[in-house]
This record gives structure tokens, C-alpha cells and sequence, in this order.
């Protein structure tokens, strides 16, 4: 399963939302990835807008995972700050539906997913 979800960090707090991302904690990163999360991405634009990608077998398993984790609730506590909208900042993502993928399309249409030769 892929996710792609929004959100939105305020935009006088973009470097040190950037400077936060560019060193998470050891501790985060094992409970992501032991909670499922694979293929975890940040976008981040100028004017604040967050979009995360990520692959999962299970999204709501994944997220519930981190959230039984107490490094999940000390990272929240701190990147809250940075977020333009109240609470816990992982609660409050907008997942988004996918409507295009080029390998679904390609495998639907018996066409190859990589380039002939």
C-alpha cells in the first residue's frame, strides 16, 4: 500500500523544520521502520505545504504502532511547534487518493514496466 498525505508547517519555522528532518533520532528511525513504515518521505515546499509518501501493509496498523511508542510521543511534543495547525502533528495528516500510477497503467495495459532495449 502507498499513502500520500498533507499537512502543512508554519512558514517562519521552515529551516529548523529542515534542520529537525536532517537529523531525526536514532531511536525514531527504528520505530519507523519497525512499525512498517518503508520508503518514508517529506516534501516540503516554501510556503509551508508538507507532503509525505510512504509505502505500508497497513497504514492504520503502522500509524497505531508508532503511536504505542514513546519516542513517537516525545518527537510529536517537539515538531508541534512547527506545525500550523494544534495537536499532535502525525494525527493530523490529510491522506490523499491516489488516481494515477504509470505501473498499475503499464501491467493494466499488458504494456512493460521498464524500457525496451
Amino acid at each position: 500500500m502507498r499513502v500520500c498525505f498533507v499537512s502543512r508547517v508554519r512558514p517562519d519555522r521552515l529551516a529548523e523544520y529542515r534542520e529537525r528532518h536532517a537529523a531525526v533520532w536514532p531511536e525514531m528511525l527504528e520505530a519507523l521502520r519497525d512499525s512498517g513504515w518503508r520508503d518514508y518521505s517529506l516534501y516540503l515546499s516554501a510556503d509551508g505545504l508538507l507532503v509525505g509518501h510512504l509505502h505500508t501493509e497497513d497504514y492504520a496498523a503502522a500509524q497505531e504502532a508508532m503511536a504505542r511508542t514513546a519516542v513517537n510521543a516525545r518527537w510529536q511534543a517537539e515538531m508541534s511547534e512547527y506545525f500550523a495547525d494544534d495537536g499532535n502533528p502525525d494525527e493530523g495528516f490529510t491522506v490523499l487518493e491516489e488516481v494515477f500510477h504509470l505501473e498499475h497503467q503499464l501491467r493494466a495495459n499488458g504494456l512493460p514496466t521498464t524500457p525496451s532495449a
